[in-house]
């Protein structure tokens, strides 16, 4: 279990700014970078679909294949990051849905009774989606998955900047996958604030009641 450098979780959460400009000197282990993937996947998920997958950038290698489809806007927080995790959407984790539910009740976490009410009641629902809800199901995971990763990482020390601005027809072919199965959803750049790397702009957020609607 990890020990979290910050486990002050109103300072993790209300805290939290977009970084554009990291300290380059910095390099994250990939051991704490595979634990922060681990802690990022307890995020909850459309029937527990867990339809994510993570590119993990740490090299200049890895940075190569990001300024092709990165927009230049975003070339900063590329260029002094630890780290950047492109997120996709997996539209076809359905097919190891089964194996998943099996295991969990190998292990006696569910019973096997409970096991095949699961099954019988989400998996058809995915096997016979069109296509556009598996992009959208994936998607919503992802962008949940991003968000924890990116409280996951001010847990762990560090800063983030959620990056959007990037061309999605090129992503996933670049780092050799199926563009039918794998659906760019965020990128995060993960690394330490330079002096001045914290936006210096506090965003202005609109007021709550502006957004809030109690149905009654």
């Amino acid at each position: 279990m990890m020990t979290f450098v910050n486990n002050d979780f109103g300072d993790v959460l209300l805290h939290r700014s977009s970084v554009r400009d990291f300290d380059p000197s910095v390099t994250i282990p990939r051991e704490e970078l595979t634990a922060m993937i681990q802690e990022t996947i307890t995020a909850p998920s459309a029937c527990n679909l867990q339809a994510w997958h993570f590119e993990v950038v740490d090299n200049a290698a890895g940075k190569d294949l990001l300024r092709q489809y990165f927009m230049k806007f975003n070339l900063p927080q590329l260029e002094s990051a630890s780290a950047v995790v492109q997120i996709f959407g997996d539209t076809q984790a359905f097919k190891s849905y089964r194996d998943l539910w099996n295991k969990a009740a190998a292990d006696g976490r569910i019973t096997p009774e409970k096991r095949d009410e699961v099954l019988r009641t989400f998996l058809p629902l995915y096997e016979k989606a069109p296509q556009s809800m598996l992009v959208a199901d994936s998607s919503v995971d992802s962008a949940i998955a991003a968000t924890q990763l990116m409280l996951v990482a001010r847990a762990h020390g560090y800063e983030t900047n959620p990056i959007g601005g990037y061309d999605t027809t090129k992503a996933a072919k670049l780092f050799g996958l199926d563009p039918t199965r794998y659906v760019p959803v965020m990128a995060i750049a993960i690394g330490k604030p330079a002096k001045n790397g914290k936006d210096e702009m506090k965003s202005a957020r609109y007021p709550v009641d502006q957004v809030l609607h109690f149905a009654d």
